[in-house]
């Protein structure tokens, strides 16, 4: 379109064309060229990753398409996407179908707003954790030896419930879901059949037996589903009550598989058929609780096929994923069932509820207790050495490192956690009033900061010295100042409260004569309106 034509349509926009359009309009603006009526591609490109969100996200597939296309058909041979320059209207075209999520991007409209300075501490605590050795990397399958190249794997990811992704290590590797499974299976049955039904097979209580122990709750059921006997059981749920009911194994592995897929946003899940095999052929302490549950009529039918509901129990366990897909499933977890890349609900809200509440009291094996204690977060571990943590409305943390230590859970695995709940408030009790400080990734530092300098100058204008008293007691910077360099000494002393100067000089032992861009001091304040009483303190100090 022309110029004129285009300068009369951004006027139609302001006077009450659509939200979408202003929004275009306003990304144009943020990121225009200067002097020119240009805008250069790479410039959103470093917006979108800032925030951590991926130009593969499906939420802009179709703006990465367009841009693809229009790249192919009208740039520069060989030169990268990145260089690409378009004009105002082709802009407008390129991104009017992905517009919400841009319109977040732009906004930083996410639930960690400062996404890289919380991966940069990530990082650091991911390679303290690489320079761990303990552990062993147990023969899990015949023929299967535990090399060099398995004590050295470790790779983690995290998925926000925003989508907002960063990884680090072997995170392309595939692994198998092992246990990992479980919560998965056990949140499908719920989500078909009910909590009610599913509960009348499966209990909600933490063992105290190890994972393969042959035995029951008082009521004849699996303790919980996160046994092998729980998982069996949902096995059984799955292959006789959900719908269609008469369909053989083959359609509810495609059940499975699917559901799969659709908690990892379309990311790599795959099948390990020798896994499979060798898990099948080395199973008769699971064949025998198989039988005993069986014996106990444990199942909603007595007539199961056991063989085939074992089949099904062992192709979901020998299912493979890596730690980028591990980390979106477990992510639509903490998202409440819906996936954050494709806004897909899989999982209604209580189900999720359900399995998250079973995860944190039994998801790691004998050591789960030890993990709520230490972590406090719902997580759920793998023999293959992989930890799936789910911080509730947050995000998803995936781990993995083939090294298990004595409770058969990764040793890499467990210390990340720890480190990491040491430094962010994400142990589900950190919220406890008089908690020891820690960091929260979700407030945005200069917000954190501006907050506590405003709370800490409005007291000291109005001479509010219990106030003082409480940030210093918070451990609030009583040196703090405002843009313009004024403090909290400056503001008390201009306003002639003798107590809140006294406070803050001897007390808080703050800087007695801090100058503001103009130059002035507290004193010079004080002297300005009058306040002798508060120039002899000063002077007293200085």
């Amino acid at each position: 379109v022309g110029r004129e034509e285009l300068q009369m349509t951004q006027a139609n926009t302001r006077e009450g064309r659509g939200a979408d359009a202003v929004i275009a309009e306003n990304i144009y603006r943020i990121y225009r060229n200067d002097n020119s009526d240009t805008i250069s591609i790479g410039k959103l490109f470093w917006a979108i990753r800032q925030t951590g969100i991926r130009l593969t996200d499906p939420r802009l597939s179709t703006f990465f398409k367009k841009v693809t296309s229009y790249q192919d058909k009208y740039g520069k041979k060989n030169e990268p996407i990145e260089k690409l320059v378009v004009d105002e209207s082709t802009f407008y075209r390129l991104i009017e179908d992905d517009l919400p999520i841009l319109s977040r991007i732009v906004k930083n409209d996410f639930i960690i707003p400062d996404f890289p300075g919380f991966t940069s501490q990530l990082e650091e605590i991911f390679h303290a954790c690489k320079e761990n050795r303990d552990g062993y990397v147990p023969p899990t399958y015949p023929g299967v030896t535990a090399g060099k190249q398995e004590r050295d794997t470790w790779a983690m990811s995290i998925c926000t419930i925003d989508g907002q992704r960063f990884s680090l290590g072997d995170v392309d590797k595939p692994f198998k879901l092992q246990s990992c499974s479980k919560p998965f299976t056990y949140a499908m049955c719920l989500n078909d059949l009910g909590e009610e039904l599913v509960h009348k097979h499966i209990g909600q209580e933490p063992s105290g037996r190890n994972i393969n122990e042959i035995c029951l709750d008082d009521k004849n059921m699996p303790h919980n589903p996160m046994l092998n006997s729980g998982a069996m059981m949902s096995a059984a749920l799955i292959l006789d009550l959900i719908e269609p009911r008469n369909s053989g194994l083959a359609e509810k592995y495609d059940y499975i598989y699917g559901n799969m897929k659709r908690l990892a946003g379309g990311e790599k899940i795959g099948f390990n058929n020798s896994v499979f095999l060798s898990e099948r052929a080395a199973a008769d302490r699971r064949f025998a609780m198989a039988y005993y549950m069986k014996e106990y009529k444990c199942y909603p039918d007595e007539n199961i096929d056991i063989n085939e509901c074992m089949d099904l129990y062992f192709q979901v366990t020998s299912m493979e994923v890596n730690a980028e897909s591990l980390a979106v499933m477990g992510a639509t977890l903490a998202n409440g069932g819906i996936c954050p890349t494709t806004a897909d609900k899989i999982i209604e809200s209580e189900a999720v509820r359900d399995v998250l509440s079973l995860m944190f009291s039994c998801g790691m094996y004998n050591y789960s207790g030890q993990f709520a204690f230490k972590v406090g977060l719902p997580a759920k571990s793998g023999a293959s050495g992989c930890i799936m943590v789910v911080i509730p409305n947050l995000m998803c943390v995936a781990l993995w490192s083939p090294p298990l230590d004595d409770g058969g859970n990764s040793a890499r695995g467990i210390q990340f956690c720890e480190e990491m709940v040491k430094v962010f408030n994400f142990h589900r009790f950190d919220n406890l009033k008089h908690s020891r400080e820690k960091k929260d990734p979700q407030r945005n530092p200069h917000e954190i900061r501006g907050a506590a300098t405003l709370a800490l100058l409005f007291g000291a204008s109005a001479g509010d010295v219990s106030s003082l008293h409480r940030n210093f007691l918070q451990g609030v910077d009583m040196n703090l100042s405002d843009y313009d360099g004024r403090t909290a000494l400056h503001l008390a002393a201009a306003e002639g409260h003798v107590q809140a100067v006294k406070f803050l000089l001897e007390t808080c032992r703050v800087n007695p004569s801090p100058k503001d861009r103009w130059g002035q001091t507290p004193m010079d304040d004080a002297e300005r309106f009058g306040h002798e009483n508060v120039v002899k303190l000063l002077a007293k100090h200085s």
